[in-house]
């Protein structure tokens, strides 16, 4: 049997896990938990993930990785090529650290903004089991740092095609659907995000990420 991936097509995770399983080739199934109808909150995903987030991936033995990092490690290990966590111990210290940062720096801010900021999350501040009231002093603390981190990516792409190493890997993923998340709390890189526009367009050419 195929793995199955737990899935909400118009959120930014899960979109992580779909380019990464894509640009390993590896087949697998689809199951849909819908976001907007708090689908991620009922007993029977629950019982999937009691951390009540997408993605999951269920293995063929039923056990089930819940967070995008797993489900790469888990992909590289099945299949190591190509090896997008990196194949020296150099590269795998690059991607993982650029990836962590990319998380902090950019993903971090834009649910800060988002998830404080939104009507639709109002007592949802945080995804998972909890209910958490929104700070909306978070939202403007994240749309400085959001500033910060289309400098920074700029700034370390300059010269390079790729962001951790010289060829695509999982930090370029995670760039990817961080820039493209960005746009939902009305954030972009400037026109004078010279490179960071020109990584963009390349990364988003490929067929991968359109998954």
């Amino acid at each position: 049997m195929a793995p199955v991936l737990y899935d909400f097509t118009a959120a930014p995770s899960p979109r992580r896990a779909r380019i990464l399983l894509a640009e390993k080739g590896i087949e697998h199934e689809t199951v849909q938990v819908d976001l907007m109808k708090a689908e991620q909150l009922g007993e029977a995903y629950r019982a999937i993930n009691p951390a009540c987030t997408v993605p999951a991936l269920k293995l063929d033995g039923g056990t089930v990785i819940t967070e995008n990092i797993g489900i790469a490690a888990w992909a590289d290990a099945v299949k190591p090529e190509p090896a997008l966590l990196g194949s020296t111990a150099e590269e795998k210290g690059l991607v993982f650290s650029w990836n962590a940062r990319i998380e902090f720096e950019g993903f971090m801010p834009i649910a800060e903004v988002l998830r404080n900021t939104s009507k639709g999350m109002v007592g949802r501040a945080l995804p998972g089991p909890l209910d958490l009231q929104q700070i909306p002093e978070l939202a403007e603390r994240g749309s400085v740092r959001l500033n910060q981190f289309f400098e920074m990516l700029n700034a370390r792409l300059k010269g390079r095609d790729w962001i951790a190493i010289d060829r695509f890997s999982l930090a370029d993923i995670t760039a990817l659907v961080c820039v493209d998340f960005a746009k939902w709390v009305k954030h972009e890189p400037e026109p004078d995000h010279a490179d960071l526009l020109r990584w963009h367009a390349a990364v988003s050419a490929r067929p991968s990420a359109k998954a």
